[in-house]
């Protein structure tokens, strides 16, 4: 048995679920959400918990178990709590900015990167060096976050680029004088 997909998905006070077959809608402050989970699997509300179970024990039942779990504890998390994932811009002259929805970056091309984030996903920009990405869809939010972070990777030389808050960049010894 899946460690993680035994385990029930509590159900906050403001949230609502509504199971259709195997289409699972979650319902919260923040917004709904909608994903369809696969045969192999099925979900069942008892009172304030969800409980997730898989209708036989073969691999791909097995497989999908724990993973269809998580998905649908991550929409519930994500329609009381929202998610939020940080990035950092390292570089003299490197910057980024918020017009509108759309995200633009300064970060050494000729012309200035712009990024237009998917429906359901806020970008903030604080400091003019730190981005901050939020919304109710963690797949979203990370989706969103390494294509920003794609952009200009950072280098292991100088260090030099966009990485996400906390993230260690091994730094390389660069060339070696002549002696």
């Amino acid at each position: 048995m899946s460690r993680i997909g035994k385990r029930p998905i509590l159900i906050p006070a403001k949230v609502s679920v509504a199971i259709s077959g195997q289409e699972v809608t979650v319902k919260g402050p923040k917004g709904e959400l909608k994903r369809t989970l696969p045969d192999q699997v099925e979900v069942s509300q008892e009172g304030e918990v969800l409980v997730v179970k898989r209708r036989n024990d073969l691999r791909p039942a097995r497989q999908q178990h724990g993973l269809s779990r998580t998905l649908v504890a991550n929409m519930v998390q994500g329609v009381s709590e929202g998610f939020q994932r940080r990035l950092e811009i390292q570089g003299v002259g490197y910057r980024a900015a918020v017009q509108g929805t759309t995200l633009t970056l300064n970060v050494g091309y000729s012309i200035p990167v712009k990024i237009e984030p998917p429906v359901g996903i806020q970008l903030a920009v604080e400091n003019n060096v730190n981005i901050v990405v939020t919304g109710i869809s963690k797949e979203d939010v990370g989706n969103t976050a390494a294509r920003i972070r794609d952009v200009r990777p950072p280098e292991v030389y100088k260090g030099k680029g966009i990485r996400y808050a906390g993230e260690v960049v091994r730094r390389k010894a660069g060339k070696a004088g002549k002696k």
